[in-house]
């Protein structure tokens, strides 16, 4: 063989093995570098049991259960204590997740569940009466009524029937205007707000700024409340409307733990 023939070949098996000792070090430094998986699941808040609309969730009512990131909530929440003493705004049923919507109402009124026993019955209040506007799905209110002297109602019992009605004093008469709590602890079912002012080009204009915080600024807001009330408290209500006065009738917001039972977590029984 000549010379040169076998240089040749010397070459070309030494690029060969220089080949093989690459490929075995791009293989080795591959294998060697950690790799980032993608989570396929995550921690998610469960009821442990029912938690009534209205009250304040305990450590006892949720845990934690890893769930597919297809099929969680993407509102939903990883740690118990993101929730703890928080209110529900809707009924939670055990194994549900506690999601932002369960803590947060909407301002929009979609569907009522109205509890057995119990009417639901709108009214309209403003910013003064009816605390700001800020009442909520699953809050406790009173009604406090202004009746004023020419309406001062006069109340006839008929205790053989079991029944009363309700007469009117008609004129001035002696009596002035009177202020009653007449109802105490109704629940809201429901709130129906306004939607949310946008600025509009010709306000950007003219230098007009948003709100930072839409729905607390001093504008005259109205808010619509749904009440869960029995027939007698119905009557008290639509006689308060019938007075044509807008300040007739006051919402005053409640504490939930004046009506749920902290060692059940459910309400007390009326």
């Amino acid at each position: 063989m000549k010379r040169s023939n076998r240089l040749v070949l010397l070459i070309g098996v030494f690029l060969a093995i220089v080949a093989f000792v690459a490929i075995i070090l791009l293989q080795g430094g591959s294998s060697g570098r950690p790799t980032s998986e993608v989570p396929t699941d995550a921690d998610t808040v469960i009821a442990t049991s029912d938690i009534p609309l209205g009250s304040r969730i305990t450590a006892e009512q949720v845990t934690t259960e890893k769930k597919k990131l297809t099929a969680r909530d993407a509102d939903a929440f990883g740690d118990p204590s993101q929730v703890i003493g928080q209110v529900v705004r809707q009924q939670v049923t055990a194994g549900q997740a506690i999601t932002a919507r369960t803590l947060t109402a909407e301002g929009q009124i979609k569907n009522l569940e109205v509890p057995t026993g119990k009417r639901a019955i709108t009214v309209q209040v403003d910013q003064v009466t009816g605390v700001g506007t800020l009442i909520k799905t699953g809050d406790y209110v009173d009604m406090v009524v202004a009746v004023p002297k020419d309406n001062f109602p006069v109340v006839a019992v008929n205790p053989t029937a079991r029944s009363y009605s309700i007469l009117y004093q008609e004129g001035t008469g002696i009596y002035g205007t009177s202020v009653k709590v007449l109802l105490q602890g109704m629940q809201v079912l429901g709130t129906l707000l306004p939607p949310p002012t946008t600025t509009t080009q010709d306000q950007q204009q003219q230098g007009a700024q948003p709100s930072a915080q839409p729905g607390t600024a001093l504008n005259g807001q109205q808010e619509i409340v749904a009440l869960a009330v029995d027939a007698q408290q119905a009557e008290v209500i639509k006689f308060a409307q019938m007075l044509n006065r807008e300040d007739a009738i006051s919402l005053i917001l409640r504490s939930p733990d004046d009506f749920i039972d902290p060692a059940t977590g459910k309400p007390y029984e009326t």
